[in-house]
């Protein structure tokens, strides 16, 4: 029975399949037939219409022109009236006042006052004199080295201030002896050791009085 019924099994899916093949064949097939006839209908119709291009459109109207607008003209101004006033104010100048110049005196110089007169001399009637020998002093003995060393000699004229005393105050070489050494030699010596009897006036009062002293210096011999 089971045999039976396996056999009989089998051969119902073998004619199942066969019918589906036939069917399936037979829709292709008017599948096919049906597209072929449908494509040949529309290609026919298609060559039976002409298309025809259709008319371009009709070009743009201008726009119409604006109306004339009247054209107004400027109102006229008349300038303002000139008024012209018969009597004017008078005008006023201010001035202010100029002052006068400084005068700046210019500076006087003063004339240099005249010189003093001299005083009048006194009355001398006694000069002065020399007290002992002078020339002692102006010797060998008191030459100075300076000039010995440099084989200076020579003559110096100097003037002395003899004072009330008698002694000599002051002394100025008027003639040089062109040594330095020998001049002030000269008057180091007449101010230190030469003396003499002061002058007198009329009433035989000393008075200071001056006095050239002559003075010779003579290099010494070795």
């Amino acid at each position: 029975m089971a045999y039976s019924d396996q056999k009989m099994s089998g051969g119902k899916i073998g004619a199942l399949v066969i019918v589906a093949l036939i069917h399936v064949a037979l829709g292709y097939a008017f599948v096919t037939g049906l597209a072929t006839n449908f494509v040949k209908k529309q290609v026919e119709k298609l060559n039976t219409f002409d298309v025809e291009e259709p008319p371009p459109p009709p070009p743009d109207e201008p726009p119409p022109p604006p109306p004339d607008v009247p054209m107004t003209p400027p109102p006229v101004v008349s300038p303002p009236p000139i008024v012209q006033n018969p009597n004017p104010p008078p005008v006023t100048v201010a001035t202010v006042p100029t002052p006068p110049p400084v005068y700046v005196p210019s500076p006087v110089v003063a004339p240099p006052a005249p010189p003093a007169p001299p005083a009048p001399p006194s009355p001398i009637s006694k000069a002065a004199g020399l007290k002992g020998n002078p020339g002692q002093f102006f010797g060998a003995d008191n030459y100075p080295p300076s000039a010995i060393r440099a084989g200076e000699q020579g003559r110096v004229v100097a003037k002395l201030t003899v004072g009330t005393d008698g002694r000599v105050s002051d002394c100025t070489v008027t003639t040089s002896s062109n040594s330095s050494a020998l001049d002030q030699a000269t008057c180091r010596i007449a101010k230190a050791r030469v003396r003499f009897s002061p002058a007198q006036d009329a009433a035989g009062n000393p008075i200071a009085s001056s006095y050239t002293l002559p003075v010779r210096w003579v290099l010494p011999e070795n």
